[in-house]
């Protein structure tokens, strides 16, 4: 007999021998047991995980003699014939050649014909995804009523490309990729049974580079077996893979932390010399990394690891090399990788990504001056003492100015805005004529450089009165006063603004033109104005007329 691949020898016959799945299988079992088989199954996941086998198997298993079973006897004729391809009742298509609305014309008016042989006609759809929109909608009739002797397994790598109309009609199992020691123990069997001498680690190797795919490993398997001589080594599949053996990237890593360039060109020279693709080598260095950085975050997760296997001397280079370091490296590795994928000449990238790795140096950890620490700290001492003060006499203001404030008949209404009477008292107390103009000539200046939204608040609204530190902006809506108050980003935006024009932080208040009168009449009565100018005015009752005005004294008549 002719020579078969590993992959079709070891083909799965049992729903046992279906490694990594085994939420699928024990699902499957228990309703072949009960006898509760759909028409339609949906078999959705990476390649060589298990779908077409899986397929076969449950071919196999409803059509049994001794059904019903939860595994397939093998034995009886209708088993063999399904293993061996004699029987025609089950029907495998590739939907990659036979995608046309033709053909699935062709099976929609030959499933109403009886099975010859089996129990079942069973049709198995491999690649369905690839069928067209003219296709998919013939198979769609037929897949949601068809005959009772029919069943439809449809097995696709990738699920999204079908539409959701033939998903819904079907049961859908999602198959994952097989883990790496998941492999490792399928391969054992394989090489225990076949009689090869095969070393373990060679078996790890294969086992990730086949990234959770049964025949991919088992095909890099039989290569392995055929490059070697009487023993497959751990070189035999790093030939094989294409990839770099780890002692290599232990030999560059540690090039890298002595900061000798000159070694790690060298073993760089020697690598591409033996034909590696400079693409495969940065990927299995930024593996190599990734691994480390995850060794030393977690030691115990060893099945996580993508590249490595944790021998001596990986565990001491992760010791040499610190978790910020690798950051960079990562980082550095990745930005040579992006640009290697778009030249002509990726050796070139790559040798420059060598020489700054070996020059690295590490960015130490941020840390702030002590100097800068006091200085931080005793500011926040003074802005919590002003808080206080600002408090405290700012609700005392507030309480006394209340008689004083006549507030219109129509402001009832427990939503309405609700300045901060106390804040605006401190601003006015303080507030001078040339705080107000500066603010004022740099207002137009401060409206181009807000975002539509935000300059349209203060569309209508102007600054009134001003100190050294804060300032009062008039709306002539209350609602829109309501809405710019209350929205932090605006008022961050525009003392960020005032701050870049200015050079000081200002803090900002906000009042509705019809309340801004009552206010302004209760501070001028709370610091009795007199009518008389020969008496001597306070500093601040002075800087009051001048934003007022001389008829604003006539309300404390």
């Amino acid at each position: 007999m002719a020579y078969q691949a590993l992959y079709r020898v070891w083909r799965p016959q049992a729903f046992i021998d279906v490694v990594g799945q085994e939420h699928v299988t024990k699902t499957l079992q228990n309703a072949l047991l009960q006898q509760k088989i759909s028409h339609a199954y949906l078999f959705s996941g990476p390649r060589g995980t298990g779908k077409t086998s899986a397929a076969k198997i449950l071919a196999k298993a409803v059509n049994c003699e001794r059904a019903p079973v939860s595994e397939p006897c093998n034995e009886c004729p209708t088993c063999r014939g399904i293993t061996d391809g004699s029987i025609s009742d089950v029907i495998e298509i590739d939907a990659a050649s036979n995608n046309g609305v033709e053909e699935i014309r062709d099976i929609r008016d030959k499933v109403k014909y009886a099975p010859s042989v089996a129990k079942y006609k069973v049709y198995i759809i491999d690649e369905v995804h690839m069928l067209s929109i003219g296709a998919f909608n013939a198979l769609l009739k037929t897949l949601e009523e068809p005959p009772k002797h029919v069943i439809f397994i449809l097995a696709t790598t990738e699920p999204h490309k079908i539409p959701l109309t033939i998903i819904s009609r079907c049961q859908r199992f999602d198959f994952k990729r097989i883990t790496a020691q998941s492999i490792v123990n399928r391969m054992k069997l394989i090489v225990n049974e076949t009689g090869v001498d095969c070393d373990e680690r060679a078996l790890k190797m294969i086992a990730r580079a086949a990234e959770g795919g049964m025949r991919d490993a088992l095909s890099l398997l039989d290569q392995a077996i055929s490059f070697s001589q009487d023993r497959v080594t751990l070189e035999d599949a790093l030939t094989v893979t294409g990839s770099v053996s780890q002692s290599f990237l232990n030999k560059l890593a540690g090039a890298m932390v002595e900061k000798n360039v000159v070694s790690g060109l060298e073993a760089l020279e020697g690598l591409l010399s033996q034909g590696k693709d400079p693409g495969r080598f940065v990927e299995d260095f930024i593996l190599y990394f990734r691994d480390m950085l995850l060794y030393k975050a977690a030691p115990n997760l060893e099945e996580s690891m993508e590249r490595i296997l944790l021998d001596d001397d990986f565990k001491n280079m992760a010791e040499r090399v610190e978790a910020e370091q690798i950051y960079q490296l990562i980082d550095i590795l990745n930005k040579a990788q992006q640009e290697m994928r778009w030249t002509n000449h990726p050796r070139i990238f790559l040798e420059v990504a060598i020489v700054k790795l070996c020059q690295m140096e590490q960015r130490p950890a941020e840390q702030v001056p002590a100097n800068e620490i006091s200085q931080l700290l005793s500011k926040i001492d003074q802005l919590e003492r002003e808080l206080n003060e600002l408090k405290i006499n700012g609700a005392a203001i507030q309480q006394e100015s209340a008689p004083a404030v006549k507030r219109p008949a129509q402001r009832t209404s427990k939503k309405s805005f609700q300045p901060q009477v106390g804040k605006i008292n401190e601003v006015l107390k303080h507030a001078t004529k040339n705080d107000l103009n500066q603010i004022k000539r740099h207002w137009a200046e401060m409206l181009s450089k807000l975002m539509p939204s935000h300059a349209a608040l203060l569309h209508e609204s102007e600054p009134i009165a001003a100190s050294a530190d804060a300032f009062i902006i008039k709306f002539k809506h209350e609602m829109i006063c309501q809405m710019a108050m209350d929205n932090p980003t605006f008022i961050q935006t525009i003392i960020g603004s005032f701050q870049q024009l200015i050079g000081n932080r200002f803090a900002i208040l906000g009042v509705p033109e019809e309340q801004w009168t009552s206010i302004r009449e209760g501070f001028l009565n709370n610091h009795s104005i007199q009518e008389s100018e020969e008496k001597v005015e306070e500093p601040h009752i002075a800087e009051a007329k001048k934003l007022f005005g001389e008829e604003f004294i006539e309300i404390v008549d």
